[in-house]
């Protein structure tokens, strides 16, 4: 008998996914519905520094249709510390606990949980809630927010810094001291909010019989959320189920573990019933990590010709209020190790020291350091050419890595 088929590879291959999800056939977290299964509602922070003086739940836990109600302390023993997953050398790790101890340090920062039989009731609950902060001085600039008498977010943070990382090669010294054209610049790459069709949604489901417990949740990660769950909250990593279902977009904001997934898990366990929470769009623009938010101040330089010598740059790198999963990584080995692009420049240095303020926390987003490095680069570029009269795109020829044997046959 013969067959023919046709190859893989060099072939158009039709997306499978389509027809259901453009049908509305689709399933995403918010769409999965369980036995008896109940709503969370947050209280978040409506201050961006602040101590906690006091927490007055009793008129949400007396609505009907409440079924529980949770502070921070209540569930400090149920809980670990939201995880940095990827740290540069000298990284300071501060706590970060899944809901607020004691004070808040961003806006939109949760304070207490609200569970009730539908979502609803829960954030009728939730609005109940009575909270009162000592308000602090805030900070929101991380070019500031390094300086003396500029407000401490954490103790073991001094001046509010994370991290100084650095990375250089050949002598940009030299190419300074040598060259006929240096320009600088300051460049703000400024802060983004991701804003997918679907926000984040968790559902948590305990077995008591078998132990195990099983997530849903819109992720690009669930192998990592499942990990980083047995990780922190210490349960066998065997008895963790994470599901993905349908995911509505995440370009890179769905890509960490986030404190709504450990406190779904911990009330799950506490209560022996599914515990479902769906972000709102508001709650999306304060809680869901940020992107970018970097300060840098730049220098190129080169000779009249065209030829690029040196690239160097100090940046302060906002990570918000405290270390979501790769944040660390994103300023630095993403950012500062692809500074020279697609072109053959000698000299590079890059300085990025790691920040803390009173903002929501920053990690990877569209393309995770690499976007800002391009942006930097190739805006140097357009600089340098418009400074010495040359075609832009002469200049980027003529300074273009050349073709060479890397080994492989393309």
């Amino acid at each position: 008998m013969t067959t023919t088929s046709s190859p893989v590879f060099g072939s158009s291959i039709k997306r499978r996914e389509d027809p259901r999800l453009i049908t509305g056939k689709g399933t995403y977290v918010d769409d999965v519905k369980l036995a008896g299964m109940l709503h969370m509602s947050f209280v978040r922070s409506p201050e961006a520094h602040a101590n906690i003086k006091s927490i007055d739940t009793s008129a949400a836990k007396a609505l009907s249709g409440v079924v529980a109600v949770y502070t921070g302390e209540e569930l400090a023993d149920k809980l670990g510390l939201v995880p940095c997953g990827w740290v540069v050398p000298d990284t300071v790790e501060v706590p970060h606990p899944p809901m607020a101890l004691g004070k808040v340090r961003c806006i939109g920062e949760a304070v207490v949980a609200v569970i009730a039989t539908d979502s609803i009731i829960a954030a009728d609950a939730a609005a109940l809630v009575d909270v009162e902060y000592e308000v602090l001085p805030v900070v929101v600039n991380s070019e500031l927010a390094v300086q003396s008498g500029q407000p401490q977010l954490h103790e073991e943070a001094a001046n509010n810094k994370c991290f100084e990382w650095e990375v250089a090669g050949g002598d940009v010294a030299q190419a300074a001291s040598e060259a006929e054209v240096t320009i600088s610049q300051r460049f703000v790459n400024q802060r983004l909010i991701p804003n997918s069709m679907e926000g984040r949604a968790v559902i948590a489901d305990y077995n008591s019989g078998t132990n195990q417990i099983t997530i849903w949740t819109s992720s690009q990660i669930p192998h990592l959320v499942k990990l980083l769950l047995a990780l922190v909250t210490g349960h066998p990593e065997h008895q963790i189920r994470v599901i993905t279902p349908d995911v509505g977009g995440g370009f890179g904001c769905k890509l960490f573990l986030y404190a709504e997934e450990l406190i779904s898990f911990a009330i799950a366990k506490d209560l022996g019933r599914a515990v479902k929470w769906t972000e709102q769009r508001q709650e999306n623009y304060m809680a869901t990590a940020h992107g970018r938010d970097h300060i840098g101040d730049w220098k190129i330089t080169g000779k009249r010709d065209g030829t690029i010598t040196s690239i160097e740059g100090d940046v302060y790198a906002n990570l918000g209020a405290y270390l979501s999963t790769f944040a660390p990584a994103v300023p630095t080995l993403l950012f500062g190790l692809v500074l020279s692009g697609p072109y053959d420049i000698p000299n590079i240095r890059c300085k990025v020291t790691g920040v803390f303020t009173n903002t929501t926390p920053v990690d990877a987003y569209r393309g995770a350091g690499r976007p800002e490095a391009t942006y930097v680069v190739e805006r140097l570029v357009d600089m340098f050419a418009q400074e010495i009269g040359m075609d832009p795109v002469a200049v980027r020829r003529k300074n273009m890595i050349e073709p060479f044997d890397d080994g492989h046959d393309v």
